[in-house]
């Protein structure tokens, strides 16, 4: 290649200029030594003949010529993928295809089944003064006992992919006894409420006197009262009471379970049907609520403030990319609304995992007295007191109101009414512990009371003594406090690792490819500078170019009288056409005359009009009476490899 392009050369002009003679080797010496000899010059190729360069070893010769090209290329390369990494973030494609849920996704599959430990803590209301309350002479004292574990072990099933970007699904919510966790057993017998005989009493308070009166009669035959003493899992999930059982008979569309329990009825989910995002349109919103029982909103609730359920999350997958001004929702059918929750300013690392920590807001219990758009909470225009909820409606009807654990942030004439309440915010507040980015909760506590919100009972005898109270019954605590390690340690490398890999990746590419891209402009600047050195330093005679044109017109002279042989001829003429005597900037031109000038000119022209194939053998010396011997003249052979040396 380096050839062809130096033939290439040789047609197109590339060498201007070089010396013709022949000269002693004291004299070549001395010609190298000086600054103001002749240089050979060429037009612009140093930058191609630079890259074919082929001094050196072999190996050198092998490499060198590549070497700036590929050190330009892979400078080019690693800036291109650093600005792609800044500008398409792979990371953020790799989390959207991660987070959006899809059939058999990982988060999918996480949110399906969670792999994790969900516990509900029950604690009961045991009453201790039952014949004195009975009897009127004391109020009624209450003593918390608990707590009673379940391990739930939560699914949505019945899943089924929709083509508006949402998923249909089916909760499930199992429990399962724990009692290596429980304080107590379930066959621990308490003194409570008889919910069945207090919630007819209710229901039926306003309505005919010959109704009230069957229910009085009915209650007398099966020796009903208002406190009765059973077992705890009785009372949280059922016992046969001839009430319910008549109810279940008679009127089947109002009470269609044959036995009441607390706890059975918050986990009843029968004919639940709730449709979620997966966050193809919006991966903001995966996991989140869209609707629930096929509608957008909650029917017991009138107002688009207290019925709101869409985008609100079970707590199994909260919203992603969570800012801190972010509003987030939590439901629960137990608590029958969705409960706004707020960023707290708080922020711990969990597992190695960064998260915010979310709290229900302030007076989010109230019925309209300190939130007006909370007066939708109220039933009929009838609030209940502060920090209190009706949300009977969820209950089948029973008279159940939904408060903070031992009435907190309530009224303080909740917790006066009844002894054995003591609120405390440690122990009774919620709180989530969220990864703002995943959306995944790490630690979540979500603490209710369920109370019995009962009216004017004086209708009923035997249910007369609870008439305008507010009644403890029991208080839950939903909890899961850790990730499993391994599922911990994927989202550590998910949420943690893979941006900082990213992050460094990218700050590595840029600076490697200024590296480069300056190493390649410097290996070119700098072998310009030694081409130019190299360049300089080749002296083909002595002495200053003025002298140099003054030995070929003694020469021109002299083969006036002898006829120069073919060979010279030959030689002359090759070289003619090649190169031409630089002119160094020292050198002065207007030492010779005008007709000398001229003679010069038109030998030059003559000379490079020749083309004749060149010997490979070497040329015989000439010279005339006291004219000065011109340089020795390479072959052609030698003097190509010699301008490859000098490139």
């Amino acid at each position: 290649m380096k050839d062809w392009i130096s033939l290439f050369g040789v047609f197109r002009g590339k060498y201007n200029s070089v010396n013709n003679g022949t000269t002693s080797t004291a004299q070549q010496a001395s010609w190298r030594s000086g600054h103001n000899s002749l240089r050979i010059q060429r037009r612009s190729s140093v930058f191609v003949n630079q890259f074919f360069k082929e001094t050196g070893s072999a190996k050198q010769r092998r490499f060198r010529p590549r070497c700036a090209f590929i050190l330009m290329a892979l400078g080019v390369l690693s800036v291109a993928s650093a600005c792609f990494i800044l500008l398409v973030r792979p990371y953020d494609l790799i989390f959207r295809l991660k987070v959006i849920f899809s059939p058999g996704g990982e988060t999918f599959e996480l949110w399906r089944k969670p792999p994790v430990d969900l516990y509900l803590r029950v604690w009961l209301f045991n009453v201790t003064n039952k014949e004195a309350f009975m009897a009127g002479k004391e109020k009624l004292r209450v003593q918390e006992l608990g707590p009673y574990v379940y391990r739930e072990l939560l699914e949505h099933t019945n899943v089924t992919f929709n083509d508006n970007g949402t998923l249909t699904m089916i909760p499930r919510h199992p429990l399962v006894w724990v009692p290596e966790l429980s304080a107590g057993k379930e066959d621990d017998v308490l003194v409570l409420p008889n919910i069945a005989l207090l919630s007819i009493a209710d229901v039926v308070k306003d309505m005919s006197f010959f109704t009230r009166m069957g229910i009085n009669l009915l209650a007398g035959q099966t020796d009903s009262e208002g406190l009765v003493a059973i077992t705890a899992r009785e009372f949280m999930f059922g016992y046969k009471n001839p009430l319910v059982t008549i109810g279940n008979t008679f009127m089947p569309s109002w009470i269609k379970f044959d036995k009441l329990g607390l706890i059975d009825r918050m986990y009843d989910f029968d004919g639940d049907v709730a449709t979620v995002y997966t966050g193809e349109k919006d991966v903001r919103k995966a996991g989140l609520i869209d609707t629930y029982r096929r509608l957008p909103r909650l029917p017991h609730w009138h107002g688009g403030h207290c019925s709101r359920v869409r985008e609100a999350s079970d707590a199994t997958k909260f919203p992603s990319l969570i800012q801190p001004n972010d509003t987030i929702y939590f439901y629960r059918k137990s608590v029958c609304r969705a409960m706004p929750t707020r960023f707290t300013g708080e922020m711990k690392t969990i597992q190695g995992l960064k998260a915010y920590r979310f709290t229900f807001l302030d007076n989010s219990l109230d019925n309209g007295e300190v939130i007006p758009e909370n007066k939708c909470f109220c039933r009929n225009g009838k609030c209940l007191p502060a920090g209190l909820i009706d949300v009977h409606d969820c209950y089948y009807g029973f008279p159940i109101g939904v408060s903070y654990p031992h009435f907190y942030q309530g009224d303080p004439a909740l917790v006066e009414a009844v002894e054995g309440s003591y609120p405390d915010k440690k122990k009774h507040e919620s709180h989530f512990y969220i990864e703002p980015r995943s959306g995944i909760p790490l630690d979540v506590m979500v603490r209710f009371q369920i109370n019995m919100a009962l009216g004017d009972l004086r209708g009923i005898p035997r249910a007369a003594k609870f008439s305008n109270m507010i009644l403890p019954m029991l208080w839950t605590e939903f909890r899961m406090s850790s990730l499993p390690e391994d599922l911990n340690n994927r989202f550590i490398l998910y949420l943690n690792v893979l941006p900082m890999v990213e992050k460094v990746l990218m700050y590595m590419l840029f600076c490697t490819g200024a590296m480069f891209l300056l190493g390649s402009m410097s290996r070119i600047l700098l072998l310009n500078l030694d081409l130019q050195k190299k360049s300089a330093n080749m002296d083909f005679s002595h002495g200053n170019p003025k002298e140099l044109k003054q030995i070929h017109l003694k020469n021109k002279k002299c083969r006036g009288k002898w006829p120069a042989s073919d060979r010279t001829k030959e030689v002359e003429a090759f070289y003619s056409s090649l190169l031409t005597p630089a002119v160094h900037e020292d050198s002065p031109e207007d030492s010779l005359n005008s007709t000398e000038m001229d003679d010069l000119a038109d030998d030059s022209s003559r000379l490079s009009s020749i083309t004749i194939p060149v010997s490979e053998e070497g040329i015989d010396n000439y010279s005339c009476d006291k004219v000065e011997t011109p340089p020795q003249l390479d072959d052609l052979i030698n003097f190509s490899q010699l301008k490859e040396a000098i490139v």
